[in-house]
């Protein structure tokens, strides 16, 4: 069976070096920088291999055997959730068992209808192509794809003025898997072309166990069972957190311990990351001390909390946001964002409602 080939399309963005490993830039680092090859490496290459979101895997199996069984391209599938929780391995995976390539490229990348020809013109029958982030894709591209996606084929117009003329290009039966961390930025008519949209959401405990301990075996790193759920307990439910945690508990475990990673081992490695037992990390309490502090718990808006931690707006939103909502240390409302009183006593506080409550 073909290895599955990755397209990398080089961002316009000049990189930049990456900074120590903090509580602050920790976690956002890990889900907002590009996968390394070593992390990659650690990705499950079948369905077999995967572990979680077993709704999301079943549906993605009837549509692999049936489209195997009928010897047709896959149907397009749009996959969302938070970032980290395996939108990309999916993709590879559907290459893997359908035996055909898999090529990658992101939104932001695909700035006119000529990049998104060339794409897809360089696909061969029954082909994958993976664009992340699809929700970025300017709109003038967005419309190309609308036919690209029904009836494979592109109309471009060549040249301008009164030399300007269309061109027709038919292009093989593909497959576009479209990933996105905020679904309600797609259109309407992007989204209605896909035929499976589907969430992935986080994970249990117990699942990023498992996903630890698989790591940790093709990695050769020595864990026991109590390491493993401590380090699960803190990866906020998502795995490449997780794998990122697993190489800093190793480094630690060498160098400050007898080079297995223990409970201890791992509790002492992530709190010098600054990240609690709850999987909090310091920029994490200092949006809720901030709502807190400044805003009586709020309502506030996602503009005024990012100036007044220092951060991006979407990194908040895409990052740090989903896990304290769905944890339920935050909530939105239509006049802003809400700290709940599990919100206070994540950092110490006592929920004015609780003392009002207590006195009344």
């Amino acid at each position: 069976m073909p290895e599955s080939n990755i397209e990398n399309r080089k961002s316009k963005i000049p990189p930049t070096a990456p900074s120590a490993p903090t509580g602050v830039g920790f976690i956002t680092g890990a889900l907002t920088t590009p996968v390394s090859p070593a992390e990659a490496a650690l990705r499950p290459l079948s369905f077999a291999d995967f572990t979680g979101q077993p709704r999301t895997v079943e549906r993605l199996q009837v549509m692999v055997g049936a489209a195997k069984r009928r010897g047709e391209a896959l149907n397009h599938i749009l996959l969302s959730g938070p970032p980290g929780l395996g939108k990309t391995t999916l993709a590879f995976i559907l290459g893997h068992e359908l035996g055909k390539q898999v090529r990658v490229t992101s939104g932001p990348v695909v700035e006119k209808a000529g990049d998104l020809a060339g794409l897809l013109t360089s696909l061969e029958e029954g082909d994958i192509l993976f664009i992340d982030e699809i929700h970025r894709i300017p709109k003038t591209v967005e419309e190309y794809l609308y036919s690209a996606m029904e009836d494979f084929r592109l109309d471009i117009m060549i040249d301008q003025g009164p030399n300007a003329r269309s061109v027709r290009l038919s292009i093989p039966r593909f497959t576009l898997v479209g990933a996105t961390t905020r679904a309600g930025l797609l259109t309407a008519p992007l989204r209605s072309r896909f035929t499976l949209q589907t969430r992935l959401d986080y994970y249990d405990a117990a699942t990023l166990v498992g996903i630890v301990k698989r790591s940790c075996d093709l990695l050769k790193v020595a864990i026991d069972d109590s390491g493993a759920e401590e380090i699960a307990s803190r990866a906020r439910g998502t795995p490449r957190i997780a794998n990122n945690l697993i190489n800093f508990c190793r480094d630690f475990a060498q160098e400050r311990a007898s080079g297995r990673i223990t409970r201890a081992a791992a509790a002492a490695a992530l709190e010098l990351l600054e990240i609690d037992a709850r999987g909090l990390d310091e920029m994490d309490k200092r949006v809720l001390r901030c709502m807190a502090e400044n805003y009586r718990g709020g309502p506030v808006g996602l503009g005024t909390i990012a100036v007044a931690v220092g951060e991006e707006a979407e990194t908040l939103e895409e990052v740090h946001e989903p896990f304290l909502i769905q944890e339920g240390y935050l909530q939105r409302t239509p006049q802003g964002r809400m700290l709940t009183p599990k919100g206070y006593t994540a950092i110490g506080l006592t929920s004015p409602g609780s003392v009002q409550g207590g006195l009344l």
